[in-house]
C-alpha cells in the first residue's frame, strides 16, 4: 500500500478524532464566567419576567452569574440586533418572542432569521378574546353573527401594526368572515381603558390584566386562541372548538443564541432550560405572567419559528399589512 496514503488518511483520522473529542469539552467546561441575556424589551414586561426566572435559575443550577441586560427598542429589532452580532462563543443569547417570527416580513432588518441558532421555547402565551360589554354577543358564535350583521361595526384593538394581537385578529376576521376595523394603541393599557368603556369592540390579550375585570363582569371573555383551553379558566372555550378547527395563534418567549454557538453548550443550556420550566416556582411565575411552561428543545423550537414565519407571511401578505 502507498506510504502516502496511509500517512494522509492515519493524518485524517486523527483529525477526526481530535474534533470528536474537542466537540464536547465546550459544554464540559462552560460557562467560566458571566453569560449575558439580552432581552429586546424593557424591564418588567412578560418577556423580561420570563427571562430573569429562567436566568435566576441557570445561575444557581450552573455556578455562574447570568445576567439580563435590557435593550429595547424598534419592536426588538435593536437587541435581536445585537444578539446576532456577538460573539459565538456561548457567553451570549437573547430572549424573543413570535415578533421573532413576524419581523422579517414588516422590516428592513439587520439580520437574518438564520443569523441565531434556536436553544429552546420556553412557554406558549395565549391569547383570549377579550369583548367589551356593549356588544351583544355571549359566545363567539353569537359574535360573529353580530359582526356579520352588522359590517364593519366590530373593532378590535392591538399593541401595534404587525403584533400577535393585530395578526390573530386579522387572521380570525378572515377566517369568520368578517369586516372588522383594526385600532392599534401604543400599549395595552389605553387598550383595556377603552374597551372598559366600549369605544373599542374587542381584543385578543394575555390573561394576566383584562381577566380581573372579566371576572368582576366588566368585560366579557369569549374564548382562547390557543390548541388548548387554561388551566385555570376550564370554561373558556378554544377558537378551535367554538367553530374554527385548527384555528392556533397566539405568542411565546423563546431563547436563541447566535448562529455558530457550538451545538454542545446549545444542547446543555436547552436540557437546564427544559429541566427549570417543570420546577414549581418557576412554572408560577410563568402563570402569573400569563406563560404555559413548555421547555422545547431547539430542532422542535426550530420548526416552530419557521412554521409562524410562514403563518405569518401570509397573513401580512393576504392583509396587505405594511409599515412603511
Amino acid at each position: 500500500m502507498n506510504h502516502r496514503y496511509i500517512k494522509r488518511t492515519l493524518t485524517s483520522l486523527f483529525c477526526a478524532a481530535a474534533m470528536a473529542a474537542g466537540f464536547g469539552a465546550h459544554a464540559a467546561s462552560w460557562p467560566e464566567r458571566t453569560v449575558e441575556m439580552i432581552v429586546p424589551y424593557t424591564p418588567g414586561g412578560a418577556t423580561d419576567t420570563v427571562a430573569r426566572a429562567v436566568t435566576q435559575r441557570l445561575s444557581e443550577r450552573l455556578g455562574q452569574t447570568f445576567v439580563v441586560t435590557n435593550k429595547p427598542g424598534a419592536n426588538a429589532t435593536i437587541g435581536t440586533a445585537a444578539a446576532a452580532r456577538a460573539k459565538p462563543d456561548g457567553y451570549t443569547f437573547v430572549t424573543v418572542i413570535a415578533a421573532h417570527s413576524v419581523n422579517p416580513h414588516l422590516y428592513n432588518l439587520q439580520y437574518k432569521l438564520s443569523d441565531f441558532a434556536p436553544v429552546a421555547l420556553a412557554a406558549e402565551l395565549p391569547l383570549f378574546l377579550f369583548v367589551a360589554k356593549n356588544v351583544p354577543a355571549d359566545t363567539l358564535e353569537e359574535l360573529v353573527a353580530y359582526g356579520k350583521k352588522n359590517p364593519g361595526a366590530l373593532t378590535y384593538g392591538s399593541s401595534g401594526a404587525g403584533s400577535s394581537a393585530h395578526l390573530t385578529g386579522v387572521n380570525f376576521g378572515y377566517q369568520a368572515g368578517l369586516d372588522m376595523t383594526h385600532v392599534p394603541y401604543k400599549g395595552s393599557a389605553p387598550i383595556l381603558t377603552d374597551l372598559l368603556a366600549g369605544r373599542v369592540s374587542m381584543v385578543f390579550d394575555p390573561i394576566l390584566v383584562p381577566m380581573q375585570y372579566a371576572k368582576k363582569g366588566e368585560l366579557k371573555v369569549l374564548a382562547i386562541s390557543s390548541s388548548e383551553r387554561w388551566a385555570d379558566e376550564p370554561n373558556v372555550r378554544t377558537v378551535a372548538e367554538s367553530g374554527f378547527p385548527g384555528f392556533a395563534m397566539g405568542s411565546w418567549a423563546g431563547i436563541l443564541a447566535p448562529a455558530g454557538t457550538p451545538q454542545d453548550i446549545i444542547d446543555k443550556m436547552a436540557a437546564e432550560i427544559k429541566e427549570i420550566v417543570k420546577e414549581p416556582a418557576v412554572a408560577q411565575r410563568f402563570k402569573d405572567a400569563g406563560f404555559v411552561p413548555v421547555g422545547d428543545g431547539p430542532q422542535a423550537f426550530q420548526k416552530r419559528i419557521e412554521s409562524d414565519s410562514a403563518m405569518y407571511a401570509e397573513i401580512i401578505k393576504k392583509a396587505n399589512i405594511s409599515l412603511n
